[in-house]
């Protein structure tokens, strides 16, 4: 792990929302090709801290550092050409096309008023083949479904070719054969040397997929490592309010997690 370069980080990190602070002293690292998951219960500042490591808040104390140069320092077409975000808050006008909501993510890799070229459309096709909405491409947002809307997003967000991509709940809405399908292209980004970090609210789900997992609770991290240390360990079970325990598989396959509540 060490090896790997460091594409996204944060140090010390604050993140305040009128006079409360939502985040204090968050520090982080997402290495190229690494599956980073977020976790944690309600309220407990993981959207806020997506959208501060996209650029979108201002940090009240600490950085964000984008390939080791400050965040704030990028020039906002520069940044999109490097980092996307995929969040359920930046799904576009209803009346909008799939096709042009996932157009919308070439727009940092082009001049102003420049026409799309093959390198443009093939990276659309590309993203829409991925996520499997190429049936859906000609429909307008405001006529899909939420599950249909999110694949919609990631769609744009593969398609601007990030080396950094920030996801929000990537599987809310979305049936258990299009979170599989999810995954599995979320790998397939991974291998080409893109750093993913995702707020994942199936625990087991998250356990499953990721390399590494950071806990947030009460606005700073409270854990971080190897899935199932995370997820067995006091500070998740405090989190969440309940006994989390990891059942190895009889046959050696992945381990199943059980949930109850504490005595």
């Amino acid at each position: 792990m060490s090896a790997r370069e460091v594409l996204l980080s944060a140090r010390g990190l604050a993140v305040e929302r009128g006079s409360r602070r939502v985040l204090s002293d968050v520090s982080l690292e997402l290495r190229r090709g690494e599956a980073l998951v977020v976790i944690g219960p309600n309220a407990a500042g993981k959207s806020t801290l997506v959208r501060a490591l996209a650029g979108l808040l201002d940090p009240a104390a600490g950085e964000v550092r984008l390939l080791d140069r400050t965040l704030a320092n990028w020039p906002r077409d520069a940044r999109a050409r490097v980092l996307a975000l995929a969040s359920s808050e930046e799904e576009g006008p209803d009346a909008l096309s799939v096709a042009e909501r996932v157009g919308l993510g070439r727009y940092p890799h082009r001049g102003p008023f420049q026409a799309m070229g093959d390198a443009d459309h093939a990276a659309i096709a590309r993203a829409i083949e991925q996520t499997g909405i190429a049936a859906l491409a000609g429909r307008r947002l405001g006529t899909l479904s939420a599950g249909e809307r999110q694949l919609a997003t990631l769609a744009r967000g593969l398609a601007q070719e990030p080396r950094v991509l920030l996801l929000d709940e990537p599987a809310a809405h979305l049936d258990i054969g299009h979170q599989l399908q999810l995954f599995r292209t979320l790998d397939e980004v991974r291998s080409r040397g893109v750093g993913v970090l995702a707020v994942v609210h199936d625990l087991a789900r998250a356990a499953q997929w990721a390399e590494r997992m950071l806990l947030v609770a009460g606005g700073r991290i409270a854990a971080e490592g190897e899935p199932s240390a995370v997820l067995e360990s006091a500070a998740a079970q405090d989190a969440f309010g309940v006994s989390i325990r990891g059942v190895a598989a009889a046959d050696g396959g992945e381990r199943a997690w059980r949930f109850e509540p504490r005595a």
